[in-house]
């Protein structure tokens, strides 16, 4: 993904809202963690699937292009996110983040080759989080030069989807047990993308900019629809009730 066709210099003329730089500075900070969460998925059935293995490795580098891209924008604001800083999350974390590969490992073994099933399935409902994010940005901005970066982005996203929910589709579609496990996972687990990482209070703060009220919870329907279309998964509302458990109003 390219940018260097859009005049940053725009930013500086026309400065983005505080509550807008608080959220792109979550998106950024999520997008470069994508390195951690790959390297979690290096030790589970996933690595040893050819398709998947190749797709994670193009995954991994186009969300990093994207948090290249939101940091840029951050940093014509006078905010600075880099490795280091990222580094430091995760140091925090401790052994909460050295639990996370240990804990992929072992599900991994007891689940088996099922167990890229339920991966596809939750790797769908966080890229459909994630564009939705994009366009809700997107649709509340009217920056010259932030709305077409976060539609490029957007774009990029719509791609990963396609990936992970097919593939979410064949094997839940090909596996009981497969079903079982994800819709356990999916029902008992899943948080909003980045919830564990980042602190809760930027969750909630995420998730209100960008979804509170009729319209935004329009957006959030639609991400529990899909993920209810596929299969085993049908009554899921688990973005929904993400929003609800932190009282962020319809």
């Amino acid at each position: 993904m390219q940018w260097a066709d859009l005049d940053f210099d725009e930013f500086e003329r026309n400065p983005l809202p505080e509550e807008t730089l608080r959220t792109l500075r979550y998106m950024c900070d999520i997008e470069y963690h994508t390195v951690c969460y790959l390297r979690d998925l290096l030790t589970t059935p996933s690595h040893d699937e050819p398709a998947v293995g190749a797709f994670m490795t193009m995954w991994n580098r186009e969300e990093f292009w994207h948090g290249e891209a939101l940091a840029a924008v951050l940093e014509r604001h006078g905010l600075r996110v880099d490795f280091d800083e990222l580094k430091a999350t995760r140091l925090k974390l401790g052994w909460k983040d050295r639990l996370g590969t240990v804990k992929q490992t072992v599900i991994g073994r007891l689940v088996g080759n099922d167990f890229v099933a339920v991966h596809m399935a939750w790797g769908a409902a966080n890229e459909w989080s994630a564009t939705a994010a994009y366009h809700r940005l997107a649709a509340l901005e009217s920056h010259p030069v932030l709305v077409p970066l976060l539609k490029r982005i957007a774009q990029q996203e719509t791609k990963h989807v396609a990936f992970y929910a097919s593939q979410a589709r064949d094997r839940l579609g090909a596996s009981k047990k497969a079903r079982v496990v994800a819709r356990l996972a999916l029902e008992n687990a899943w948080g909003p993308v980045g919830s564990g990482v980042m602190p809760e209070t930027e969750v909630t703060h995420v998730m209100t900019h960008l979804f509170a009220g009729s319209e935004g919870r329009k957006f959030i329907r639609d991400i529990d629809a899909h993920i209810a279309k596929l299969p085993g998964m049908d009554g899921l509302r688990i973005v929904e009730d993400a929003m609800e458990k932190r009282g962020i109003a319809s």
